[in-house]
This record gives C-alpha cells, sequence and structure tokens, in this order.
C-alpha cells in the first residue's frame, strides 16, 4: 500500500467515523424533539423570577426596532423583566431609534446604554459585561440584535431552568428568518437545522450536553457573577462560557419549543467573515480547554470538548486529505490503487450526508421536500468545501495574532433591509407541537 492509499484510507475512515456520529445524534436528537413535542414546554411556576433581557448592539440600526417590538410581546408578566439594549459605539441611527422606542415603552421597560470608543466597540463579551452592571434580574436573557423571538420563548426557557437548582443554563432553538433571500441562506438554514439545532439537541438526549448557542438563552445571574462575567478575549463566547458552567457543575438544557428567528448573511463575503470570527473563537477555546479532555473532575464536559475536537481536528485534516488528493488525482500527479474501493465507500458516505440531514428536516414543517434534498446534495459539493477554508483562515489567523500578539478584535456581521418575499413567516416549532389557546401567563 503506498503513501497516497494510506493517506485516502485515512481520510475516509476519519469521514466515516464523524457521518456515524453525526447520524447517531440525529437520531437521538428527533426522539427527543418528538418527545418535546408531544408537550407545550411548560413548567408553570409560583413565582416568576425578574428577568433582565440584554440585547449587544453595535450599529444595528436596519433591524434593531424589528428586535425590540417582539422582546416587549414576551408572555412573561409584564412586571416581571426589563429589556436591556447595550447601543456599542454605533456610528448609525442606533440611538435616535432607541430613544423614540423608549418614549412608547418606557425607560423602566427599555434601558438604553449607550457607550462610546472608550468604554465599549470592543464585542459581544465586553457590551454584555457592561450590561450586567446595570441588570437587575436574577436570570439574563441573551438575544442578539438581529433576533424576533416567539412569544412564549423567555417563559419556556425560565420555567425549564428554574425547574432544577443544577441547571446553569436553558438554551432555545433559533431559524432563519430569510432563507429564501439567496441561495447561501437557504444553506444556513439547512446547516442550522441539523447542525446548530438537531445535534444539540442528540447531545442533550444521550449525555445532558449542549452549548449555549449565544442568543435565545436564559443563565443564573450568580453563576455569570461567580465566573467574572464573559471572557472579553473570547470570539466564541457562547462556546466558552458553556465549558466553565460545565466545570462548576452544573448543566445546560435545550429547549427546542422556544424560538427565534433571525437574520442570516445573504452575502459570500459576509458569511465568511462571520464564520471565520466564530472558527477562531471556537479554536480559542478547544486550545483553552483541550487538557480537560485528560482530567477526569472535570465530568461529561470532556466529551463536548472532545467533539469539538473531533470537528476541528480529524475532519479538517481529512477532507483537507482528500480534496488534495482529489485535485492531484485529477492533475495526474497522484494515483489510488485503492479507487475502486474508495468510490464505493465515498458514495455510500455522501448517501448517508443526503438521508441524515434529511432525518433532521422532517422534524420541522416544510422543510422535507424534493427541493431541500436537492439542496443538501449541492451543499456537499459547495457549502461543505468552504468551511474547510473557513477553519484554514481562522487557524493561520490565530497563529498571527499569538505571534504578533495582536488584540483579538470583534467583526461584525452586516444587516441589511429585508424584502417581504425573503422572509419566512414565523411558524409554530415542532410538527407536533401542542399549544394551549388563550393561556395567560400573567
Amino acid at each position: 500500500m503506498s503513501v497516497i492509499d494510506g493517506i485516502s484510507l485515512y481520510a475516509i475512515a476519519a469521514i466515516w467515523i464523524l457521518m456515524i456520529l453525526n447520524m447517531v445524534l440525529s437520531v437521538g436528537g428527533f426522539i427527543y424533539y418528538m418527545k418535546v413535542y408531544e408537550t407545550d414546554g411548560r413548567i408553570p411556576l409560583k413565582e416568576y423570577p425578574f428577568v433582565s433581557v440584554m440585547v449587544p448592539a453595535h450599529n444595528e440600526g436596519i433591524v434593531i426596532q424589528k428586535t425590540v417590538k417582539a422582546l416587549m410581546k414576551f408572555q412573561y408578566p409584564e412586571d416581571r423583566y426589563e429589556v436591556i439594549v447595550i447601543n456599542d459605539n454605533s456610528m448609525d441611527d442606533s440611538a435616535d431609534i432607541l430613544a423614540g422606542m423608549q418614549k412608547d415603552y418606557g425607560e423602566h421597560r427599555l434601558i438604553v446604554i449607550n457607550t462610546d470608543a472608550v468604554t465599549g466597540g470592543k464585542g459581544k463579551s465586553n457590551a454584555l459585561n457592561i450590561g450586567l452592571k446595570k441588570a437587575k434580574g436574577s436570570v439574563l436573557a441573551i438575544y442578539d440584535a438581529d433576533n424576533t423571538p416567539a412569544p412564549d420563548a423567555l417563559i419556556l426557557l425560565v420555567e425549564n431552568l428554574m425547574s432544577d437548582d443544577k441547571l446553569g443554563a436553558v438554551i432555545g432553538k433559533f431559524r432563519t428568518r430569510n432563507k429564501h433571500a439567496s441561495i447561501l441562506t437557504r444553506f444556513v438554514n439547512i446547516e442550522t437545522l441539523a447542525y446548530q439545532c438537531m445535534n444539540q439537541a442528540g447531545r442533550y438526549f444521550f449525555f445532558k450536553l449542549c452549548t449555549i448557542p449565544g442568543t435565545n438563552f436564559v443563565i443564573r445571574r450568580k453563576i455569570v457573577e461567580e465566573m467574572g462575567g464573559w471572557d472579553t478575549k473570547a470570539l466564541s463566547e457562547d462556546t466558552e462560557i458553556s465549558f466553565r458552567i460545565y466545570r462548576m457543575g452544573y448543566y445546560i438544557k435545550m429547549m427546542p419549543l422556544a424560538v427565534t428567528w433571525e437574520q442570516e448573511p445573504h452575502l459570500l463575503k459576509v458569511w465568511f467573515k462571520q464564520r471565520t470570527r466564530w472558527a477562531k473563537g471556537n479554536v480559542y477555546v478547544l486550545v483553552k480547554n483541550f487538557k480537560y479532555v485528560f482530567d477526569r473532575s472535570a465530568g461529561p464536559m470532556r466529551l463536548d470538548v472532545l467533539y469539538y475536537a473531533l470537528v476541528y481536528i480529524l475532519m479538517l485534516s481529512a477532507l483537507v486529505c482528500s480534496d488534495t488528493i482529489f485535485f492531484l488525482g485529477v492533475l495526474g500527479y497522484v494515483h489510488v490503487s485503492l479507487a475502486g474501493f474508495s468510490t464505493v465507500l465515498w458514495g455510500m458516505a455522501i448517501l448517508l450526508f443526503v438521508v441524515n440531514i434529511m432525518v433532521t428536516l422532517a422534524s420541522e414543517k416544510n422543510e422535507f421536500n424534493l427541493i431541500s434534498a436537492a439542496l443538501v446534495f449541492l451543499m456537499l459539493f459547495t457549502y461543505a468545501k468552504l468551511w474547510v477554508l473557513v477553519v484554514l483562515r481562522a487557524i493561520w489567523m490565530s497563529i498571527e495574532d499569538a505571534v504578533l500578539k495582536r488584540e483579538v478584535k470583534w467583526d461584525k456581521t452586516v444587516r441589511y433591509a429585508e424584502a417581504s418575499k425573503d422572509v419566512v413567516e414565523i411558524e409554530e416549532s415542532g410538527r407536533n407541537r401542542k399549544k394551549k389557546k388563550g393561556k395567560n401567563y400573567e
């Protein structure tokens, strides 16, 4: 067997390991979804805690009004929550828009913190730490500035959080609001459902593990204060804080009935910058926490660190090897003697990839169809390949930052005004969801 054959077998084996893992997680997530969808997700409380809903916002004038209106419509006791928008060194008309909205809702319900280049403009973690100083709630809820959560999202998250003292945080599900804007947003919609929602549900179902997604979640204030706030060096502050929650002995729950809708990048250059930031953040968290894989006292958190290692080490190396061999083979520089055998394995892997994602889409309303199947097949040869470039660029930039001792900078995702034809009408999450109409939540 030649060296090329050995590398080819390594790539195939690694891909199959990850494909099987994702399939198992999808099945577990599907089972968990179906169990939850047979309920209304409610766990009524005798007394509802005061909640501070925090929204970091930098130049979000295009979307912030829609977001604030959605947050003000929560089916949560009106006198038991506040909305805090951290208008973080914005150069657009965000301050004027928010000032106008304060007149409508009152400054006691809608609190606006305007920062400048000295106190703010240093990323999401810093903005959240600023908001924490002003927040009054014993529970913190975090939403991104482009989110339009469902009216019952907050009460579902809070009720589930308060149902167990060992719960440090509860996360909901997020959906793509503008999936019809471009083929890119269609791909993002499928990726979100399959890998950022269903896999989360599967990890929770099997291991009681899931990672905070950065928006549409609640967390106990005392935990954030005990850990000293958000890590300002972490671009993926959500993943970083999740691992610290685990190390403190708490766990995180997923409640898929608590849904928010968000705007995704519709242009490739915007998406590429956003995903590079995510990848850099996850690489930082992986390096920071990899030592805990070998620490038994770290508990189940070790499995999550291992999961990230599989994605950013095993999957990346396998895809780089396979793509390199493919292109060199096309150019006639290398020859794989196991070509026939490997072709069969690759064909089966492609089939498994499509089936895996279609299982996920089957749990969502209006997502399981032939168009989606065609998009899944297409994204394997286009969108998935871009992920490799994103991670490679993120690793290179991380090395440069370390060598040159550069300060980590936050690249804000550019928003855009949505055309009505591009926006998905907000639907109920789950095919069999039971909903109590006319329920008084206050």
